[in-house]
């Protein structure tokens, strides 16, 4: 009896030995008997914002609230990375996640549809009665828009909105009044004017805009390809007015286009770039005194800032419990967590006036600023959805600026014509490579 118990006893030290070397995938939860069941795990791959690339962001920004409230479920979290955490990688070892959050445009195109990773969220949002009309109505658009047939495979996360800073040093020094929010282009241009100086060895421009950015997500509501035809269509006169408003900022004299970040050096009275910059420039020179008005508007469509510059809450197609990963996705976009994305200086999708109350509360470095003027004017409705079956490539607008009008000195009909015919051999090779 002794040597059976001494035998017994050695068995159990070595399960033990053995258990305590094992590395569990996935964390345990107790159960009534006290055993212990797996927790179904929810995999969460964040592309942008690229700040989650530190994972102390991403836990003080979502994860400490997920676990809080679902302590049922294992979560696992993964950023982009190159090389090894790209789609690529993880589609090739067979780790498709269940939630991926990216932006809107570019990457939903080359790499969630490319890849065949979308899903129809549409049943979903009926099943959990998700309120789609509590969302910024721009934003929700941009997501019914990638289908002809209106199909939901992305809900609006957190949106990048432009603003206009300006230098408030700058305009003392000149003596002119600080823009308002609501002003048209055509009163900022006057400003410019007024602003932009040579002063000895000081160089001060009155008006920055980086002309990507402002064609990307222009404020005509216009895509560069064309909605029905398988060619680029930069021929519509909204885009003719995009490029004309723009070019005459840069063609008053000194006010040549360098870079819109060139803002907190201090000699650039006015500069319009995403709301995330209030805090890089604070840090950048803590001695810059400026502050934010709203982005500029054309006098004929008044209070109308650009289209919606944001990132997405996407469900894949593989996800083997698409359900949870829509509980999540419904949490995050809860107006409860959304005041805590909204303290932290990131511009919510919700339109609720206490999430936009809250803006900024965490951040000293927003504290005195005028915030309110992200949520002044509305965004620009985008596009339409194309046709089914139609070939998307890049379109490079930035040259429409760069080189062809700052390098070429062309005009705008001329270099918008050149874009649009490079563009269009750039889907017939595309379709011939097929």
């Amino acid at each position: 009896m002794k040597k059976f118990a001494a035998l017994f006893l050695s068995i159990c030290m070595t399960i033990t030995l053995l258990a305590g070397c094992t590395k569990e995938t996935a964390e345990t939860t107790a159960t009534p008997d006290g055993g212990g069941a797996k927790k179904e795990e929810i995999f969460i791959y964040t592309v942008y914002p690229a700040f989650y690339a530190k994972e102390e962001n991403y836990e003080k920004h979502i994860g400490q609230y997920l676990k809080k409230k679902f302590p049922d479920i294992s979560f696992k979290h993964v950023h982009w990375d190159n090389p090894g955490r790209q789609y690529k990688d993880l589609i090739a070892a067979g780790t498709i996640p269940d939630i991926i959050i990216d932006n809107a445009r570019g990457n939903l195109q080359k790499q969630i549809l490319k890849n065949e990773l979308d899903f129809d969220m549409s049943d979903l949002i009926k099943k959990f009665n998700f309120d789609t009309s509590k969302l910024n109505p721009a934003a929700f658009a941009q997501m019914k828009n990638i289908y002809p047939d209106g199909r939901i495979i992305g809900l609006p996360f957190q949106l990048s909105d432009f603003v206009l800073f300006y230098n408030k040093d700058i305009f003392d020094k000149f003596g002119v009044d600080y823009p308002k929010d609501g002003m048209t282009y055509d009163e900022i241009y006057e400003l410019a004017k007024k602003l932009t100086r040579v002063e000895g060895e000081n160089t001060y421009k009155g008006y920055q805009q980086h002309p990507g950015l402002y064609m990307t997500y222009n404020q005509h509501g216009l895509s560069p390809l064309s909605l029905t035809e398988d060619k680029a269509d930069l021929s519509a006169p909204g885009w003719k007015a995009e490029v004309d408003n723009l070019r005459r900022f840069y063609e008053i004299p000194a006010n040549q286009f360098t870079s819109v970040d060139d803002f907190p050096k201090g000699k650039m009275a006015m500069s319009v770039h995403v709301s995330e910059k209030i805090i890089q420039w604070y840090e950048q020179n803590k001695n810059l005194n400026f502050d934010i008005a709203s982005m500029p508007s054309f006098s004929d469509m008044p209070n109308t800032k650009a289209q919606p510059n944001m990132y997405a809450a996407y469900i894949t197609k593989q996800s083997k419990n698409k359900d949870k990963a829509f509980e999540i996705i419904s949490y995050l976009l809860s107006e409860e967590m959304q005041v805590e994305f909204s303290k932290e200086g990131i511009v919510s999708p919700l339109e609720s006036k206490k999430v936009q109350e809250a803006f900024g509360k965490n951040l000293p470095q927003m504290q005195g600023k005028h915030t309110q003027a992200i949520f002044a004017s509305k965004n620009a409705m985008p596009p339409a959805a194309r046709a089914a079956g139609l070939t998307y490539v890049d379109v490079p607008l930035h040259n429409v600026f760069a080189p062809l009008i700052f390098g070429e000195s062309k005009d705008s009909v001329t270099a918008l014509r050149m874009i649009q015919e490079q563009t269009t051999k750039g889907i017939e090779t595309e379709k011939a490579a097929k």
